[in-house]
Protein backbone atom coordinates (compact mmCIF):
# COMPACT_ATOMS: atom_id res chain seq x y z
CA UNK A 1 0.00 0.00 0.00
CA UNK A 2 1.50 2.95 -1.01
CA UNK A 3 0.66 6.28 1.18
CA UNK A 4 0.73 9.95 0.04
CA UNK A 5 1.73 12.74 2.50
CA UNK A 6 0.93 16.48 1.32
CA UNK A 7 3.63 19.56 2.13
CA UNK A 8 0.58 20.77 4.33
CA UNK A 9 0.20 17.50 6.06
CA UNK A 10 3.77 16.86 6.90
CA UNK A 11 4.48 20.15 8.19
CA UNK A 12 1.35 19.83 10.66
CA UNK A 13 3.18 16.56 11.21
CA UNK A 14 6.14 17.97 12.67
CA UNK A 15 4.74 20.68 14.35
CA UNK A 16 2.81 18.41 16.45
CA UNK A 17 6.10 16.71 17.16
CA UNK A 18 7.76 19.52 18.16
CA UNK A 19 4.99 20.85 20.49
CA UNK A 20 4.59 17.82 22.50
CA UNK A 21 8.75 17.49 22.81
CA UNK A 22 8.41 21.12 24.00
CA UNK A 23 5.44 19.96 26.60
CA UNK A 24 7.46 16.98 27.79
CA UNK A 25 11.28 18.87 27.91
CA UNK A 26 11.98 18.40 31.31
CA UNK A 27 12.82 21.48 33.93
CA UNK A 28 16.47 21.01 33.87
CA UNK A 29 16.28 22.52 30.15
CA UNK A 30 15.36 25.68 30.94
CA UNK A 31 17.69 28.57 31.02
CA UNK A 32 18.62 29.39 34.71
CA UNK A 33 19.22 33.34 35.26
CA UNK A 34 22.73 33.97 35.48
CA UNK A 35 24.25 35.56 38.37
CA UNK A 36 28.00 37.14 38.43
CA UNK A 37 29.46 37.93 41.72
CA UNK A 38 32.46 39.67 41.82
CA UNK A 39 34.58 40.07 45.16
CA UNK A 40 38.46 41.07 45.95
CA UNK A 41 39.18 38.09 48.11
CA UNK A 42 40.81 35.13 46.72
CA UNK A 43 39.51 31.69 46.47
CA UNK A 44 41.49 30.52 49.37
CA UNK A 45 38.91 32.78 51.59
CA UNK A 46 36.89 31.50 53.96
CA UNK A 47 34.45 33.50 51.76
CA UNK A 48 34.95 32.13 48.66
CA UNK A 49 33.53 29.07 50.72
CA UNK A 50 30.72 30.76 52.04
CA UNK A 51 29.83 32.41 48.29
CA UNK A 52 30.35 28.26 46.90
CA UNK A 53 27.77 26.87 49.93
CA UNK A 54 25.47 29.91 48.52
CA UNK A 55 25.75 29.14 44.83
CA UNK A 56 24.70 25.35 45.70
CA UNK A 57 21.62 26.41 47.75
CA UNK A 58 20.21 28.43 45.20
CA UNK A 59 21.61 26.21 41.86
CA UNK A 60 17.84 25.74 41.49
CA UNK A 61 16.67 29.20 40.51
CA UNK A 62 20.10 30.65 39.15
CA UNK A 63 23.67 30.49 37.28
CA UNK A 64 25.91 31.44 39.76
CA UNK A 65 29.38 32.57 38.61
CA UNK A 66 32.09 33.60 41.09
CA UNK A 67 34.82 36.00 40.22
CA UNK A 68 37.30 36.12 42.91
CA UNK A 69 40.85 38.15 43.52
CA UNK A 70 39.47 40.97 41.75
CA UNK A 71 39.66 39.66 38.13
CA UNK A 72 36.21 40.93 37.23
CA UNK A 73 36.21 44.30 39.11
CA UNK A 74 38.65 46.15 40.82
CA UNK A 75 37.98 46.90 44.45
CA UNK A 76 36.06 49.56 44.76
CA UNK A 77 34.32 49.48 41.53
CA UNK A 78 32.17 47.05 42.14
CA UNK A 79 29.15 48.80 42.85
CA UNK A 80 29.37 50.90 40.21
CA UNK A 81 29.12 48.09 38.24
CA UNK A 82 26.09 46.40 39.88
CA UNK A 83 24.47 49.63 39.90
CA UNK A 84 24.99 49.99 35.75
CA UNK A 85 23.90 46.31 35.05
CA UNK A 86 27.27 45.19 34.82
CA UNK A 87 27.59 42.86 37.59
CA UNK A 88 24.05 40.75 39.58
CA UNK A 89 26.08 40.36 42.90
CA UNK A 90 29.29 41.71 44.80
CA UNK A 91 30.65 41.24 48.34
CA UNK A 92 31.11 45.56 48.57
CA UNK A 93 32.63 47.37 51.43
CA UNK A 94 31.08 49.69 53.52
CA UNK A 95 33.01 52.50 53.14
CA UNK A 96 32.32 51.95 49.04
CA UNK A 97 28.15 52.75 50.07
CA UNK A 98 29.73 55.57 51.75
CA UNK A 99 30.94 57.32 48.72
CA UNK A 100 27.68 57.63 47.37
CA UNK A 101 25.58 57.92 51.09
CA UNK A 102 27.90 59.48 53.75
CA UNK A 103 25.20 58.50 56.44
CA UNK A 104 26.98 54.89 56.08
CA UNK A 105 30.57 56.27 57.38
CA UNK A 106 28.92 55.55 60.80
CA UNK A 107 29.85 51.81 60.58
CA UNK A 108 33.22 52.42 58.93
CA UNK A 109 34.39 54.37 62.22
CA UNK A 110 37.26 52.95 64.16
CA UNK A 111 35.91 50.83 67.90
CA UNK A 112 32.22 51.80 67.13
CA UNK A 113 31.37 47.88 66.79
CA UNK A 114 32.44 45.78 70.22
CA UNK A 115 32.32 42.15 68.05
CA UNK A 116 31.17 40.67 65.38
CA UNK A 117 27.86 39.66 67.68
CA UNK A 118 26.99 43.45 68.19
CA UNK A 119 28.00 44.42 64.44
CA UNK A 120 25.49 41.12 63.15
CA UNK A 121 22.49 42.86 66.54
CA UNK A 122 23.02 46.08 64.69
CA UNK A 123 22.34 45.28 61.52
CA UNK A 124 19.08 43.11 62.38
CA UNK A 125 18.09 46.53 64.14
CA UNK A 126 15.80 49.26 63.38
CA UNK A 127 18.36 51.52 63.04
CA UNK A 128 20.50 48.73 60.84
CA UNK A 129 17.19 48.40 58.60
CA UNK A 130 17.65 52.34 58.05
CA UNK A 131 20.69 52.16 56.76
CA UNK A 132 20.11 49.23 54.29
CA UNK A 133 16.86 51.06 53.29
CA UNK A 134 19.34 53.45 52.11
CA UNK A 135 20.97 51.39 49.65
CA UNK A 136 17.96 50.39 48.24
CA UNK A 137 16.06 53.57 47.80
CA UNK A 138 19.35 55.29 46.57
CA UNK A 139 21.70 52.66 45.33
CA UNK A 140 19.40 50.25 44.04
CA UNK A 141 21.09 47.23 45.49
CA UNK A 142 19.88 45.21 48.57
CA UNK A 143 21.90 44.36 51.54
CA UNK A 144 21.70 40.68 52.42
CA UNK A 145 23.28 40.69 55.04
CA UNK A 146 27.05 41.93 56.90
CA UNK A 147 30.00 39.40 55.97
CA UNK A 148 32.34 39.09 58.68
CA UNK A 149 35.96 38.37 57.83
CA UNK A 150 37.62 39.52 61.50
CA UNK A 151 39.06 42.11 63.71
CA UNK A 152 41.45 44.71 62.00
CA UNK A 153 45.03 45.02 62.87
CA UNK A 154 48.13 46.64 62.11
CA UNK A 155 50.83 44.37 60.66
CA UNK A 156 54.15 46.22 60.30
CA UNK A 157 57.77 45.81 58.46
CA UNK A 158 59.69 48.24 60.70
CA UNK A 159 60.32 46.76 63.93
CA UNK A 160 59.44 49.95 66.05
CA UNK A 161 57.22 49.44 69.21
CA UNK A 162 54.07 50.59 69.05
CA UNK A 163 51.96 51.30 72.34
CA UNK A 164 50.37 54.61 71.53
CA UNK A 165 48.70 56.16 68.71
CA UNK A 166 51.85 58.42 69.06
CA UNK A 167 54.01 55.76 67.75
CA UNK A 168 52.45 55.62 64.64
CA UNK A 169 53.60 58.80 63.23
CA UNK A 170 55.09 58.98 60.52
CA UNK A 171 54.27 55.21 59.33
CA UNK A 172 53.02 54.74 55.76
CA UNK A 173 50.27 52.68 56.01
CA UNK A 174 48.29 51.11 53.27
CA UNK A 175 44.77 51.44 53.58
CA UNK A 176 42.36 51.41 49.92
CA UNK A 177 41.65 54.40 48.36
CA UNK A 178 38.38 56.41 49.45
CA UNK A 179 37.95 59.36 52.42
CA UNK A 180 36.64 56.55 54.66
CA UNK A 181 39.24 54.77 54.38
CA UNK A 182 42.25 57.14 54.23
CA UNK A 183 40.25 59.11 57.14
CA UNK A 184 40.34 55.41 59.41
CA UNK A 185 44.03 55.68 58.63
CA UNK A 186 44.03 58.93 60.09
CA UNK A 187 42.13 57.46 63.10
CA UNK A 188 45.48 55.38 64.28
CA UNK A 189 47.83 58.49 64.10
CA UNK A 190 48.84 57.34 61.02
CA UNK A 191 50.32 58.21 57.77
CA UNK A 192 47.73 56.61 55.16
CA UNK A 193 48.41 55.59 51.98
CA UNK A 194 45.98 54.32 49.27
CA UNK A 195 47.05 51.04 47.30
CA UNK A 196 45.19 48.04 46.01
CA UNK A 197 45.07 44.89 47.61
CA UNK A 198 46.41 43.29 45.33
CA UNK A 199 49.35 45.42 45.72
CA UNK A 200 50.05 45.34 49.71
CA UNK A 201 52.87 42.44 49.42
CA UNK A 202 54.86 43.88 47.16
CA UNK A 203 54.53 47.52 48.86
CA UNK A 204 55.57 45.74 51.93
CA UNK A 205 58.38 44.05 50.46
CA UNK A 206 59.61 47.27 48.23
CA UNK A 207 59.65 49.40 50.89
CA UNK A 208 56.30 51.72 48.87
CA UNK A 209 54.26 51.26 52.52
CA UNK A 210 55.43 50.02 56.10
CA UNK A 211 52.45 48.47 57.17
CA UNK A 212 48.98 47.62 56.32
CA UNK A 213 45.95 46.64 58.52
CA UNK A 214 43.68 43.57 57.73
CA UNK A 215 42.46 40.73 60.07
CA UNK A 216 44.29 37.84 60.48
CA UNK A 217 42.86 35.77 58.12
CA UNK A 218 43.34 37.61 55.05
CA UNK A 219 47.16 38.30 56.28
CA UNK A 220 47.84 35.03 56.27
CA UNK A 221 45.94 34.10 52.71
CA UNK A 222 48.16 36.37 50.98
CA UNK A 223 50.95 35.78 52.89
CA UNK A 224 51.61 39.40 54.10
CA UNK A 225 53.64 37.90 56.96
CA UNK A 226 56.36 36.79 54.77
CA UNK A 227 57.34 40.81 54.54
CA UNK A 228 56.40 41.80 58.23
CA UNK A 229 57.71 41.72 61.38
CA UNK A 230 55.41 42.39 63.73
CA UNK A 231 51.37 42.50 64.17
CA UNK A 232 50.08 45.04 66.68
CA UNK A 233 46.66 43.78 68.00
CA UNK A 234 44.74 47.20 68.17
CA UNK A 235 41.21 45.69 67.03
CA UNK A 236 40.21 48.76 66.06
CA UNK A 237 37.36 47.92 63.58
CA UNK A 238 35.37 45.05 63.23
CA UNK A 239 35.61 44.33 59.52
CA UNK A 240 32.74 43.52 57.56
CA UNK A 241 31.99 44.00 54.07
CA UNK A 242 28.27 43.63 52.88
CA UNK A 243 26.83 40.67 50.75
CA UNK A 244 24.71 42.54 48.03
CA UNK A 245 22.60 41.64 45.12
CA UNK A 246 21.01 44.27 42.66
CA UNK A 247 17.41 44.90 43.30
CA UNK A 248 16.77 44.50 39.78
CA UNK A 249 16.96 40.95 40.20
CA UNK A 250 16.01 41.23 43.62
CA UNK A 251 12.47 43.00 43.01
CA UNK A 252 12.22 40.10 39.63
CA UNK A 253 11.95 37.46 42.12
CA UNK A 254 8.23 36.36 43.36
CA UNK A 255 8.31 36.27 47.54
CA UNK A 256 9.08 33.05 47.93
CA UNK A 257 12.10 32.48 45.49
CA UNK A 258 13.43 35.94 47.86
CA UNK A 259 13.02 33.66 50.62
CA UNK A 260 14.62 31.43 49.91
CA UNK A 261 17.26 33.55 48.20
CA UNK A 262 17.77 35.00 51.66
CA UNK A 263 17.89 32.18 53.93
CA UNK A 264 20.66 30.59 51.59
CA UNK A 265 22.84 33.93 52.45
CA UNK A 266 22.17 33.68 56.08
CA UNK A 267 23.11 30.59 56.02
CA UNK A 268 26.46 30.86 54.24
CA UNK A 269 27.18 34.26 56.22
CA UNK A 270 26.53 32.46 60.02
CA UNK A 271 28.74 29.86 58.04
CA UNK A 272 32.10 32.23 57.41
CA UNK A 273 31.15 34.05 60.83
CA UNK A 274 32.00 30.96 62.85
CA UNK A 275 35.02 29.78 60.91
CA UNK A 276 36.30 33.54 60.68
CA UNK A 277 36.14 33.53 64.52
CA UNK A 278 38.09 29.94 65.02
CA UNK A 279 40.27 30.85 62.34
CA UNK A 280 41.52 34.29 64.04
CA UNK A 281 41.91 32.59 67.52
CA UNK A 282 44.31 29.82 65.95
CA UNK A 283 46.67 32.25 63.61
CA UNK A 284 47.67 34.31 66.54
CA UNK A 285 49.77 31.44 67.25
CA UNK A 286 50.69 30.61 63.78
CA UNK A 287 51.91 34.53 63.14
CA UNK A 288 54.23 33.76 66.02
CA UNK A 289 55.45 30.66 65.04
CA UNK A 290 56.87 32.59 61.90
CA UNK A 291 58.56 34.99 63.89
CA UNK A 292 56.42 37.42 64.33
CA UNK A 293 55.76 39.61 66.96
CA UNK A 294 52.22 39.77 68.06
CA UNK A 295 51.16 42.01 71.02
CA UNK A 296 48.44 43.89 72.29
CA UNK A 297 49.00 47.95 72.51
CA UNK A 298 47.29 50.33 74.80
CA UNK A 299 43.78 50.10 73.16
CA UNK A 300 42.47 52.67 75.52
CA UNK A 301 44.95 54.67 74.14
CA UNK A 302 44.13 54.43 70.46
CA UNK A 303 39.97 54.02 71.19
CA UNK A 304 40.21 57.97 72.56
CA UNK A 305 42.07 58.88 70.09
CA UNK A 306 40.13 57.55 67.37
CA UNK A 307 36.62 58.53 68.48
CA UNK A 308 37.30 61.69 69.36
CA UNK A 309 39.27 62.14 66.02
CA UNK A 310 35.69 61.34 64.37
CA UNK A 311 33.51 63.13 66.37
CA UNK A 312 34.78 66.10 65.32
CA UNK A 313 35.33 65.56 61.61
CA UNK A 314 32.76 65.84 58.88
CA UNK A 315 32.38 62.90 58.38
CA UNK A 316 30.61 62.59 61.47
CA UNK A 317 27.59 65.42 60.49
CA UNK A 318 26.14 63.44 58.43
CA UNK A 319 25.45 60.34 60.51
CA UNK A 320 21.83 59.11 61.96
CA UNK A 321 21.07 62.01 64.17
CA UNK A 322 21.21 59.78 67.62
CA UNK A 323 22.17 56.73 65.96
CA UNK A 324 26.03 56.18 67.78
CA UNK A 325 24.17 56.11 70.74
CA UNK A 326 21.41 53.08 69.80
CA UNK A 327 24.79 51.32 68.19
CA UNK A 328 26.15 51.40 72.22
CA UNK A 329 22.93 50.57 73.77
CA UNK A 330 22.44 47.43 71.84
Amino acid sequence: MTIKTTRRQFLAGTGALAAAATISMPAFAQIKEKLRFSAVFSEQDIRAEMMKMFAEDISKDFAFEGYYGGNLFKQGTELVALQRGNLEMGNIAPQDFSKQIPAWSIVTSAYLFRDAAHMQKFFASDSGAELKKMTETELQVKVLGPTYFGARQIGLKPNKKINTPADMAGIKLRMPGGEAWQFLGESLGANPTPMAYAEVYTGLQTGAIDGQDNPLPNVENMKFYEVMSQIVMTSHLVGFDLLTVSSKVWNAMPVEKQRRFQAAADKAIAFSTAKHQTREKELVDFMKSKGLQVYEPDQAAFRKYAQAKYLSSDLAKSWPKGMVEKINAL
